[in-house]
């Protein structure tokens, strides 16, 4: 967790980032199959010809955040964080609708 502070460094508020625990899934139980967006060579190479016989201009670009922003397809719960459990509710879980770092499903949504 993170402290949030205000201009005179008084602590307004604790913030936690809510994390999946995708070591701890069960692959048949918890999820089905892996997945990972990576781009066969062969694809690469062709693009690449192809790019330079039209003499296009190539970018390369790394998205960070592709693994926070994608929908999660199926239904996906995580407990509450250690230290930020409710009182009144100690017992309850959170369904997920994006993709969390962590989780075994997150490169397929």
């Amino acid at each position: 967790f993170k402290n949030k502070k205000d201009e005179s460094s008084l602590v307004i508020r604790n913030k936690a980032r809510l994390l999946a625990v995708g070591y701890s899934q069960q692959e048949g139980i918890d999820y089905d199959e892996t997945f990972a967006h990576v781009a066969r060579i062969e694809a690469i190479r062709l693009f690449l010809a192809y790019a330079a016989h039209k003499d296009f201009t190539v970018f390369q670009i790394d998205v960070k955040t592709s693994f926070l922003n994608g929908i999660l397809k199926g239904e996906v719960y995580v407990g509450q964080p250690l230290g930020f459990v409710s009182k009144q509710y100690p017992d309850h879980v959170y369904a997920l609708d994006k993709a969390r770092y962590g989780l075994k499903q997150a490169p397929r949504a």
